[in-house]
């Protein structure tokens, strides 16, 4: 079975900083990716590439088994790649029903009834439906970032990239996204999610990748690579040795 996205040596320079390097991925239907790595790491870059904003230095990307390296974000976006980034940046001066059916036309490339439809109920899923008549810019954060949500799935993608979503909100706010990611999830999305909120992501996560300087330092089930010495160091700050010793010693 071919997978819903691949990427083969992909390669992203600025300069003469290496951000990626001859980096392979495969993403297969239904999944949920949690990315994870340090600042610098270069997850915003790759989920850039994937989405078509950030044109590859190297290697090439392949949707379906076709490759659409060279193709642009708004080409993708039709295709059924949509992006929900970590700043939410509504149309102000436009209700929440107006933004979601904006994204419903222009990116999801619906007409009429098909995108009043796809904005309704991507309204539904992320709970803004009763702030439907609402302008934007009167919504706080957490409603915000819903509606930065409701804006991808209004395009009816097939592949949600997630950036840093949870930054900003609340511990007793989290969750509350975690059930809308959820709940995408298990509409049959395939949703790749970059995340700092680590227990945000194993939450909902089928798998976990950790990137360190553009590279895959480890991949597999999340809890596992969460636990991985390689991991603990880079990503948490943690040495290995010192944590094994304190965990003998909370033994005796």
């Amino acid at each position: 079975m071919v997978p819903l996205l691949e990427t083969r040596g992909l390669g992203r320079t600025f300069g003469k900083l290496s951000v990626l390097s001859g980096f392979d991925l495969t993403v297969e239907a239904g999944e949920v990716l949690g990315i994870i790595g340090p600042n610098g790491a270069g997850k915003s870059t790759l989920l850039g590439i994937i989405g078509g904003s950030i044109k590859p230095s190297s290697g090439r990307i392949s949707l379906d088994g076709n490759d659409v390296t060279t193709t642009t974000a708004s080409w993708r976006a039709r295709k059924g790649v949509a992006t929900s980034y970590q700043v939410p940046r509504p149309f102000g001066g436009m209700t929440v029903l107006e933004n979601a059916l904006v994204a419903a036309t222009f990116a999801g490339g619906n007409r009429r009834g098909a995108a009043l439809a796809s904005a309704v109920e991507a309204l539904e899923t992320t709970g803004l439906r009763s702030r439907a008549n609402d302008r934007a810019d009167s919504l706080r954060l957490l409603d915000r970032k819903r509606l930065e949500l409701a804006r991808a799935l209004a395009a009816q993608p097939r592949l949600l990239l997630l950036d840093e979503i949870a930054g900003g909100l609340t511990e007793s706010e989290v969750p509350q996204l975690v059930e809308m990611v959820r709940a995408v999830s298990k509409s049959g999305v395939t949703v790749i999610w970059i995340e700092h909120v680590v227990h945000a992501l194993t939450a909902v996560a089928t798998r976990l990748l950790c990137l360190s300087y553009g590279e895959i330092l480890a991949v597999g089930d999340p809890h596992e690579v969460l636990a991985s010495p390689r991991v603990r160091s880079v990503y948490l700050g943690l040495d290995p040795d010192l944590d094994a010793a304190a965990a003998h010693v909370g033994e005796h």
